[in-house]
């Protein structure tokens, strides 16, 4: 049945089916025609064989000579029957006489026996009993009977018969003839069918092998053009196909990877929804995004499918009112911005676009902003207030003497250089923030310069009986680095270590050359700071204990100056300490900007 479903066995039994059907018909009515035209023909021939031999016998006075020249005319394919009376007849030829048409037939059929009485000619077909014992049992003859008149002035008959069988040999030799050319034609017509479905189609299997190389991907595929028609069209047609598949999929894979470069080098996250809600594109931030929700719900294995509550509520408020819609998600600890946008399909819509941006950084950075300003202002009251308030003092003359009037201008000298070190401070920190930082490098030898430094906190070490030493873990330690800045790093260290540090307490300044480089400890045993401070305690204004600094003239920007200086060296500094048992805070140079002496 598969040849039946192609195009060459459609297009073959099409043709041998029309061509049957015509044969079919021309073969009847062959047969019809040539069945009557034989018959019509015998009738003829008998007919006038009848009426020449009834001329012969009227014609000629010689009855024996005009019975010889009739039977000359009768032949061996018919024979004839003379008839006089019931008594005087002749057969011709005279052998016939025992074997075919009885006299007694002929006298008692009504019809024959009308051409004798009534002279008139008489056509006839019947059946008659065959007298040869070979032969079927009744043969059909034809019968033509023409009346004639005889020398002796009476009328006779003249009965001129043939047998069918041999009209009936001849059509049955026509109908095989017949059969014989339509079977013949049936034969050509099929190899010719066959024939030119193959040459009609084997373009299209060409055509058709070609398209499946198309749809595996193979857009270079041609199809040979064999002919100029409308196949040879069809095929060039197909071919330039190819060509315009080939040139719009090369620029859909090139957009597609143009649009897959700027998703991936995006900041911000995008994410398309279909109308079902379902993901359909995401980009790495929108994973990150996606990864964090899963990560909070602890179920990392379901299917990314799965949204925050607030991200479908507004896909869906999206899709129903086809506006764009903003949100904001907090996902582990960090601020996401959502803006959707509905996405149409002509009229309708079809999903929707998520840009998502993470404002983490600039939430920090604005909330930093107010707690600069906050601390600032607060770090600028106390002083201004004093300030004002000793001014007012003097100038309203409540000191009484001139010592309370010194104390006051003392207060207001020590309050004015507070708020100068505030402002310097805030200066340098912010250039060291925007890069501007300028080190003056120096090869300086360690043991002599961490000397020096400690030096200038031994008197108020002793004032407040701690004990501040120094040791070399490593001797002969050269650095390349800025001293005046590295100063300003244990400075600020040291003091924060003995204004942390109780009486008889114990600060250490240590120096060893490590694997990374030279690392510098300043250790006290003071109360310590929280753990939970550990991690901002190089922020600006960030203070673990306020008041250990209050009355000390604390800004809070010490430890942000001394980390943006040490990152300047490309160094690293960071503290540890446990709440009772002292704090140590330690910074590293790198070897390569070291060397030993």
């Amino acid at each position: 049945m598969w040849f039946l479903r192609s195009v060459v066995g459609k297009l073959w039994a099409t043709i041998l089916l029309l061509v049957s059907c015509v044969l079919f018909i021309l073969t009847i009515l062959l047969l019809k025609f040539f069945e009557t035209y034989h018959v019509q023909e015998a009738e003829k021939e008998l007919t006038q064989l009848a009426v020449r031999v009834s001329e012969v016998m009227q014609e000629h006075r010689d009855e024996a000579l005009a019975r010889s020249i009739a039977a000359t005319l009768v032949g061996n394919t018919s024979k004839a029957i003379i008839v006089a009376d019931k008594t005087h007849y002749w057969y011709l030829p005279a052998s016939s006489q025992i074997r075919d048409l009885p006299i007694s037939f002929v006298e008692e059929d009504q019809e024959l026996r009308a051409v004798i009485t009534k002279q008139k000619q008489v056509k006839k077909k019947t059946y008659l009993p065959s007298l040869q014992a070979k032969e079927d049992r009744y043969n059909e003859w034809l019968i033509v009977g023409v009346p004639v008149a005889l020398n002796d002035g009476k009328h006779g008959a003249v009965f001129v018969y043939q047998s069918l069988n041999a009209v009936e040999d001849t059509t049955q030799q026509t109908k095989r003839l017949i059969f014989l050319a339509a079977f013949i034609a049936i034969v050509m017509t099929t190899v010719f069918a066959f024939f030119l479905s193959t040459r009609i189609t084997a373009p299209l299997r060409k055509m058709r092998q070609a398209a499946f190389e198309v749809a595996r991907g193979k857009f270079d595929t041609k199809v040979p053009i064999l002919t100029h028609d409308e196949i040879g069209e069809l095929a060039m047609a197909f071919n330039q196909m190819g060509r315009r598949l080939q040139f719009n999929i090369n620029a859909l894979n090139q957009e597609k990877e143009q649009l897959a470069s700027i998703l991936s080098s995006m900041a911000d996250g995008v994410i398309t929804f279909n109308r079902d809600g379902e993901i359909l594109i995401t980009n790495p931030p929108a994973e990150r995004f996606l990864q964090a929700w899963y990560f909070e719900q602890g179920n990392e294995s379901e299917a990314m499918a799965a949204l925050p509550p607030q991200v479908k509520e507004q896909f869906a408020r999206v899709v129903k009112e086809e506006t764009r819609q903003v949100a904001e998600v907090t996902l582990q600890g960090r601020t996401w911005v959502i803006l959707m946008t509905p996405l149409y399909n002509q009229t309708a819509v079809r999903g929707a676009v998520a840009m998502l941006r993470d404002m983490t950084e600039e939430r920090r950075l604005d909330k930093l902003r107010k707690d600069f300003i906050a601390n600032v202002s607060h770090e600028l009251r106390t002083p201004i207030a004093m300030l004002q308030g000793y001014s007012e003092a003097i100038i309203d003359d409540i000191a009484a003497t001139d010592e309370e009037k010194k104390e006051m201008a003392k207060v207001i000298y020590d309050e004015s250089l507070r708020m100068g070190r505030l402002v310097n401070d805030l200066l340098d920190l912010a250039r060291m923030e925007a890069g501007h930082i300028t080190l003056n490098d120096e090869d300086v030898q360690l043991r002599p310069y961490i000397e020096r430094v400690t030096r200038k906190f031994q008197g108020l070490a002793k004032e407040k009986q701690i004990d501040l030493s120094t040791e070399f873990r490593s001797e002969d330690l050269h650095i390349n680095m800025d001293p005046d800045r590295i100063e300003q790093v244990l400075t600020n260290l040291i003091d924060n270590a003995l204004r942390h540090t109780e009486e008889n307490g114990m600060v250490k300044v240590v120096v060893e050359q490590t694997g990374e480089g030279v690392s510098i400890h300043v250790q006290d045993s003071g109360s310590g700071i929280p753990e939970e401070d550990l991690p901002f305690v190089f922020e600006r204004f960030y203070k673990a204990d306020k008041a250990r600094t209050r009355g000390r003239s604390g800004t809070g920007l010490g430890l942000a100056i001394a980390k943006n200086i040490i990152e300047a060296h490309k160094g690293t500094i960071h503290a540890h300490s446990k709440l009772g048992e002292g704090t140590t805070f330690t910074f590293t140079l790198p070897l390569n900007e070291t060397k030993g002496v």
